[in-house]
């Protein structure tokens, strides 16, 4: 009896630290290291600033308007590329979601295009829109329908085939049926392909204004490195992992509230 008692008790783990202040340890020890290098003169100012350098650039950048300005010029490129973007993803991916021509027709030329760099495709963008805003705009749409349409096509064709059945059964409209078991069923992936083709359109924006470029955080940088001040190019790194941070957080804010149902359903 205790063998088999000792049998059916299921193994406790240690369980780490719940406490949020627990993931800032490691970022704050990679700070005092890097603070550390800096003072001692491993890591030399010419190569990367140190971190109190770095907080004082960010000040007097903010007290003088250039990183306010730098901001606003850069956040709305990302919300007018992204718009874009997340209505032709998410267009393309319907079409080719809920029909195999369309599918024959639509997925085949993006999963090429998935595979081009963003630096392969400026030249063409300067050379169609110029130097102005629409290359950097168009960039930024292209890094974000790609992951949307992957996801929200993904998540229309994982839909349970019964649920189809259902709809017969209720004798949904086709309109009926995409809006009330389609999209519900691919929401799910298709927030994963929000939160994915959210990173990439940072990450189209840093590589698109670092290209003839006259404002935003990437001119900034642009205009940073050929002074040597690796402080204003840190700020400016930060901010844009910063902006990447409360974007995604928004999204996780989105899909919390958006799939409430699903805590239920997984028993938790």
């Amino acid at each position: 009896m205790s063998s088999l008692a000792l049998r059916s008790t299921p193994v406790r783990l240690p369980r780490l630290p719940r406490a949020r202040w627990a993931r800032l340890i490691s970022p704050v020890l990679l700070i005092v290291a890097w603070q550390v290098a800096s003072a001692t003169g491993v890591l030399p100012e010419r190569l990367l600033a140190a971190p109190g350098t770095v907080v004082n650039t960010a000040l007097d950048l903010v007290r003088d308007g250039t990183l306010p300005h730098a901001i606003s010029v850069s956040l709305q490129r990302a919300a007018v590329g992204f718009a874009i973007g997340a209505v032709i993803g998410v267009g393309l991916a319907l079409v080719a979601g809920l029909s195999l021509l369309g599918e024959h027709l639509i997925d085949p030329p993006v999963q090429m295009l998935r595979t081009l760099p963003f630096y392969g495709l400026i030249p063409l963008l300067i050379l169609w829109f110029g130097i102005g805003e629409l290359p950097k705009i168009v960039l930024v749409a292209f890094g974000v329908a790609v992951p949307l349409y992957l996801n929200t096509f993904a998540g229309i064709r994982g839909v349970d085939g019964k649920l189809a059945e259902l709809a017969r059964v209720q004798q949904l409209s086709r309109f009926g049926v995409i809006a009330h078991i389609v999209l519900p069923g691919a929401l799910p992936q298709a927030l994963v392909g929000l939160r994915q083709s959210l990173g990439v359109a940072w990450l189209a924006l840093i590589v698109a204004e670092q290209v003839n470029a006259d404002a935003g955080l990437g001119f900034m940088i642009n205009d940073a490195r050929e002074f040597l001040r690796t402080d204003v190019i840190v700020v400016g790194l930060l901010v844009y992992s910063l902006l990447g941070l409360i974007t995604d957080a928004l999204v996780r804010l989105i899909e919390r509230r958006a799939l409430v149902w699903r805590r239920g359903f997984l028993g938790s």
